[in-house]
């Protein structure tokens, strides 16, 4: 091909009048007469390249008029003004090339099933759709670190290998190390609590792992969770830090994925309601409701998540149920001084019948307490020495809270399945790819 300045599709408006090139794969091809009409993705958005035949001679016109879904070319041509195109602009073809032949490309413009799709999702990834999606995901990413920089945080790494447990033994995935037994983490949190006394505020952002048994729409055996910790904060302190950081994520797709979210065709009304405060209503207060509305729950089960969907529909921003009983939550809860029978701690259940995307607490800073938690939940104690240890020297109050990624990005882009908000993702019946 002629050397021609090369350029994204998203740079194309400052280069009307100009002859330059991009490269990109071919996502549809219409021929009328004696024009062709190539749409072609190149990552940073889409451009409508057209081929005259009476232009571009009966070589390229060959090439350019048979091209097929997912090829992958190298296009030149004039940038021209042309409102209908997508993004508001044209490329006229005067060369192009084909770099990647793309034969019988499995995903057609037409209804698939779903394990079809999950069978090739390398290739469902190149979706308009999937890739909306995406780029929403990668927004939030974005967000939730210029969140946390901006109030002070310091991001803590934290390993994915470990041999102290979380949350509940029975969700874990077990791995031979040098003669030893790891887990994979289920959550970085125990190691947050140590980086506190040296930094105050501290997060951090990776996948986690918990082998539950479950199918529905809601559950990822492997998924990414964003954790912060702080220290002197109570319980009541934790869930003001949890609206405002939820509020500031939903407000920056809002502003920054508004073409993605129509691609989604996502009703965005109940994400602009989202503002400070959420309402609260307490564990007892919640069972309270369910049972009124035809629920037979009984005070101490853990919630469902169809007691969550009814809980939910009585609001329309994400609510806080706070102060669950002690035997339903993790043993690192600090006990409620008004009611032993409780632990501080808060769910916070997204709007719409997405769930619960976030749980947090307020530690249990008291080390006797700990110790006989650990004792009551018969965990190994030797492997809970460390975690120990911050308790015997200079123990603190602090709180923290966890927010999974995929739940929150179904929540804002209004899909149904988590399955469809991480890139490859790990379900009880899929490895692969």
């Amino acid at each position: 091909m002629t050397e021609a300045k090369r350029v994204e599709v998203k740079d194309l408006p400052e280069q009307e009048g100009e002859v330059v090139g991009i490269g990109g794969w071919v996502e549809t091809l219409r021929v009328h007469g004696k024009v062709a009409f190539a749409v072609v993705r190149d990552g940073t958005g889409v451009v409508q390249c057209v081929l005259a035949r009476d232009e571009v001679g009966d070589e390229l016109w060959a090439r350019g008029s048979e091209l097929t879904q997912e090829t992958s070319v190298a296009v030149r041509g004039e940038v021209t003004r042309e409102p209908r195109s997508p993004g508001g602009f044209e490329l006229r073809v005067v060369e192009l090339d084909v770099l990647g032949a793309s034969e019988a490309y499995p995903i057609q413009p037409k209804e698939h099933g779903v394990e079809f799709l999950m069978d090739h999702r390398h290739l469902w990834l190149r979706s308009s759709v999937q890739r909306s999606v995406l780029r929403v995901r990668a927004e939030i990413t974005h967000a939730i670190h210029d969140f946390f920089y901006r109030e002070g945080f310091t991001r803590i790494d934290t390993p994915i290998l470990t041999g102290s447990i979380g949350e509940s033994a029975g969700t874990l995935f077990s791995t031979e190390y040098f003669g030893e037994t790891a887990y994979l983490a289920q959550t970085g949190q125990l190691y947050l609590e140590a980086a506190c006394p040296a930094f105050g505020k501290v997060y951090c952002f990776g996948p986690t792992f918990r082998a539950e048994k479950s199918k529905t729409r809601r559950h990822l055996t492997e998924f990414w969770m964003v954790e912060p910790e702080v220290a002197f904060a109570d319980s009541e302190e934790n869930m003001r830090l949890q609206e405002r950081f939820v509020t500031h994520l939903v407000g920056w797709a809002l502003d920054r994925c508004a073409g993605e979210l129509e691609e989604l065709e996502r009703d965005t009304l109940p994400l602009e309601k989202v503002r400070v405060p959420f309402p609260r209503i307490s564990y007892t207060e919640a069972v309270e409701l369910l049972r009124s509305r035809g629920s037979e729950i009984e005070w101490g089960s853990d919630l469902g998540g169809a007691d969550e969907t009814m809980i939910a529909e009585e609001f329309d921003l994400p609510v806080f149920v706070y102060n669950y009983p002690r035997q339903a939550k993790a043993f690192y809860m600090k006990e409620n001084p008004d009611d032993p029978r409780t632990v501080l701690c808060n769910d916070l259940i997204a709007p719409e019948g997405y769930g619960e995307i976030i749980g947090g607490s307020q530690r249990e800073d008291d080390l006797d307490r700990l110790l006989a938690r650990i004792r009551e939940e018969k965990l190994p104690e030797e492997a809970y020495e460390w975690y120990l240890d911050l308790r015997r020297y200079g123990t603190f109050v602090h709180s923290g809270f966890g927010l999974g990624i995929e739940r929150t990005v179904a929540w804002i882009t209004g899909r149904s399945h988590v399955r469809e908000l991480i890139p490859f993702p790990r379900l009880m019946n899929r490895l692969t790819p």
